[in-house]
């Protein structure tokens, strides 16, 4: 067995899922103008991002399962090929109804259709990525691996945005970014095929962790199902946590012991998901132009916001080592601050300000309800307890965008004053309770 990954192959791993993440965030930019510039309903947007994560969430499961069986370099594959393809078809629909080939409503349903070839298929590389890592590495060092290559995703939420803008040119518009990442994604695949080894069981038997055996053994490295990656929402860490611990048997996110803090994460989540799901059609709305023309404004709104985010997560909680009930609380508390900001706002800068604001105090309270779940279970039930915790993080992308897109439409601040009072409830919840004020090392830890 092998416990050194060669950093060629690592460096690949990490390609994927940063294309993946930046590729998926550079749309979900873009997308706002396009709806505008085609005339698509704000609301029909969000469903097309609701359907996706839907769809990721039960499909991401079942590729975490079949990288095992039928090898990790080719679920990876599977991931690429199905990000690649989806982005070069929305493309091609984008570019047709921004040119009045096609009518709107015919727009929206072959977009939503393609786009869910990326919920279906793309949830497959993140797990495939993950074991093939876990596999590869020492037990000392799996944790700090995996948690690398988890910062991919968060690394993507800036770079995203940040090029997005780049690739809108000459006659393909706001399709342009589509396509680029379609070449990018094709780039990628070649580099997963000459540089990663092949370790399908079938064709090799004793390949580290593979075959059907292994899906049923927890001391065998895994890959874990990840949440789909969003401008509106940072990586907690939970994925890779599971993976570096091997897989094991569900836990309910009912369980008394986590319940308070799978309450914590999915209204945190759920409102971080309505009010940036909102954001991109706000800054249009209050930029004096065209749908093109904001792109750059939405970009460095969501930009702030990812920096924020990582910022929080990367520097400031290793740095002052807060415990996590301090962080679900200053957390809430300074993300209720934010998003009241967003809705007072009067020019681009202040909202700039008050997004970073609220990012940053999600950026500390998401990991908090993280780190409280894990520490309220035992050391065997880590890989149950993060499962439970991406579950939760996937589902408040389900109905969350919807749900924002539509208080919008009833009036631009609502989303941010009622998210800003939605929060200062869950402040006093996390004040209050008891189990989220007083994290208890469970004894097994």
């Amino acid at each position: 067995m092998r416990f050194a990954l060669p950093a060629r192959e690592f460096g690949v791993l990490f390609a994927v899922l940063l294309t993946v993440a930046a590729g998926n965030t550079a749309m979900q930019t873009v997308l706002p103008g396009i709806a505008r510039a085609i005339h698509i309903p704000d609301m029909l947007v969000a469903i097309i991002f609701s359907f996706s994560a839907l769809l990721w969430t039960f499909s991401a499961p079942y590729w975490a399962r079949q990288s095992d069986i039928r090898g990790r370099r080719r679920l990876t594959e599977v991931g690429v090929i199905g990000f690649g393809v989806s982005m070069l078809g929305c493309g091609i629909v984008v570019y047709a109804g921004l040119k009045g080939l096609l009518v709107p409503v015919a727009t929206f349903a072959l977009f939503a259709g393609l786009r869910s070839l990326f919920g279906i298929f793309g949830s497959a590389s993140n797990p495939a990525a993950q074991a093939y890592v876990a596999a590869r590495t020492s037990e000392a060092n799996r944790t700090n691996a995996l948690s690398t290559l988890s910062s991919a995703f968060g690394l993507g939420t800036i770079i995203g945005p940040a090029v997005a803008p780049l690739f809108i040119i000459g006659a393909v518009g706001l399709a342009g970014p589509f396509f680029a990442f379609a070449i990018v994604a094709v780039i990628v695949l070649l580099a997963v095929r000459r540089y990663l080894p092949d370790d399908d069981p079938r064709h090799f038997p004793g390949a580290i962790g593979a075959g059907a055996g292994a899906d049923s053994d927890p001391g065998v490295p895994h890959g874990a199902p990840a949440s789909e990656p969003s401008v509106a929402g940072g990586a907690t860490g939970a994925s890779a946590r599971a993976a570096a611990l091997g897989r094991a048997p569900r836990l309910s996110w009912r369980d008394p012991r986590i319940l308070p803090f799978m309450i914590f994460g999915f209204f945190s989540g759920s409102i971080q998901a309505a009010t940036g799901q909102a954001m991109g059609f706000l800054v249009i709305d209050r930029f004096d132009g065209p749908p093109e023309a904001a792109q750059g404004e939405i970009a460095i709104v969501f930009m702030a916001g990812a920096g924020a985010t990582l910022l929080a997560q990367w520097g400031l909680i290793p740095t002052f080592k807060m415990t996590p009930p301090l962080l679900m609380r200053w957390g809430t508390g300074i993300a209720a601050l934010g998003t009241a900001g967003i809705a007072i706002s009067q020019n681009f800068h202040s909202l700039v300000v008050a997004f970073a604001l609220a990012s940053l105090g999600y950026g500390f309270a998401r990991p908090g309800f993280t780190a409280g779940a894990s520490l309220a279970v035992g050391r065997a039930e880590q890989g149950g307890v993060a499962g439970a915790v991406t579950s939760i993080n996937g589902s408040c992308f389900v109905l969350a965008p919807a749900i924002g897109i539509g208080l919008y439409q009833l009036g631009p601040t609502l989303p941010y004053l009622l998210g800003s009072i939605a929060l200062t409830i869950l402040l006093v919840f996390a004040a209050g309770n008891r189990a989220l004020r007083t994290v208890t090392i469970h004894e097994d830890q």
